[in-house]
């Protein structure tokens, strides 16, 4: 066992509202890991060879980013962001998440679950672009990640606050007796997050296997009263890109841990229980899959762009510095599209992105999904069924 169990006493508690039994004092044991500082373990050649692999497959994700692409690394962090929210059982199919969101760009309303999916890529997005460039990571990164993450979701007065209680998880929703798995008592939790902050500045472990240990651990301390999960996640990418390995493109690592969740919570067991190793090997073979299913659908969406080009030049084509291509850019970040966000995305003068919208709609590469002349959005021909694909975790066309 990777750390040391601490038998309490759940007090009884007359006033609260729950059967009688679950209002009688019980015995319960917390968990309490050991610290990363100073963790060894041995892996054999064969993981050893898995984890490698792993590393050159999401480096050779990253090879060829450039800062002309970025539209495409904000499509794979939305992916990762909805695939990681589907874990927690937030279930937003990418299609209703990129026409919800043109509503509320355009004063519309959105349910409450869409606009936790979005703090979800908002939190993503303040990890990989601040947490991650950060001389060196502290308790107050991991705040600010998670009241991003929860400041939109039905609970947000825990938004940004460590837990001042003990937490639970499986069993009832009284008392943690019973539960599947009890966290570190309130009071140390301070103290772990601290070794985990020391330990996400390191470099002993090599990039993978330090991104699957800080996120176990990360787990395992459960600081937050909600949204571990997915503050967790996002710390993976934090160590990734800190490591230099994931430089602008995130694996959609999510997308493969949701399509097995029970496989993904065994696994977490397996670092508690000191099977280290086990749990880093499915995590690297979840990173490399994840890395070659990127690959191939960023392939994918440049030849669709490609063939957004074709249409568009087999018309009237447009001069080379035309709106309409730098519209086309863009659409990869934002499948479902309005004229404010096309303008922001590119740049352009206001009425020579209305003309490009326009003349994109005519050669098919827009689809107007309204025929009112306010609060227009159009999308992307193609995309959505790709990213659908990609969310779902299966290979382009399959």
């Amino acid at each position: 066992m990777r750390g040391k169990l601490i038998e309490d006493t759940w007090e009884w508690n007359p006033t609260l509202y729950a059967p009688p039994k679950y209002r009688r004092a019980c015995k319960y044991e917390a968990f309490v890991p050991d610290p990363l500082i100073g963790t060894e373990f041995s892996m054999s050649s064969g993981v050893a060879a898995t984890v490698s692999e792993a590393e050159t497959a999401i480096q050779s994700l990253n090879q060829h980013a450039e800062p002309a692409l970025a539209p495409l690394a904000r499509l794979l962090l939305r992916t990762e962001s909805i695939a990681s929210s589907k874990i927690e059982g937030l279930q937003v199919g990418i299609r209703q998440l990129a026409r919800s969101e043109t509503k509320l760009e355009t004063g519309g309303k959105a349910s409450v679950t869409v606009q936790e999916v979005l703090g979800n890529i908002d939190a993503m997005q303040l990890a990989v672009d601040d947490a991650s460039h950060a001389d060196r990571i502290t308790v107050k990164h991991l705040v600010e990640i998670h009241d991003r993450l929860m400041t939109k979701a039905p609970n947000a007065h825990v938004a940004g606050r460590i837990r001042a209680d003990q937490n639970w998880i499986g069993g009832n929703d009284y008392n943690p007796c019973g539960a599947d798995f009890v966290p570190p008592p309130p009071e140390m939790v301070d103290e772990g997050l601290t070794d985990l902050c020391e330990a996400i500045a390191g470099d002993e472990f090599s990039p993978l296997v330090q991104a699957a240990l800080i996120h176990a651990q990360f787990e395992t301390i459960h600081p937050f009263e909600d949204g571990n999960g997915r503050t967790g996640r996002a710390l993976i990418h934090v160590v990734l890109r800190r490591r230099g390995i994931a430089k602008s493109y995130v694996p959609p690592i999510s997308v493969v841990l949701a399509n097995d969740r029970d496989r993904y919570i065994h696994g977490l067991t397996d670092f508690r229980h000191d099977r280290v190793e086990a749990w880093i090997e499915h995590f690297a073979v979840a990173a490399a899959q994840s890395a070659a299913l990127a690959a191939t659908y960023l392939e994918a969406v440049t030849r669709l762009m490609d063939s957004w080009r074709d249409k568009v030049a087999g018309g009237a084509a447009p001069r080379a510095d035309a709106a309409a291509w730098a519209v086309i850019d863009a659409l990869p970040a934002h499948p479902v599209i309005t004229l404010p966000t096309a303008t922001a995305a590119t740049g352009r003068a206001k009425s020579s992105v209305n003309q490009a919208i326009e003349q994109l709609a005519a050669c098919g590469v827009l689809e107007p999904l309204s025929t009112s002349k306010r609060n227009r959005s159009w999308e992307a021909v193609g995309l959505l069924d790709l990213l659908e694909e990609l969310e779902a975790g299966r290979m382009p066309g399959r």
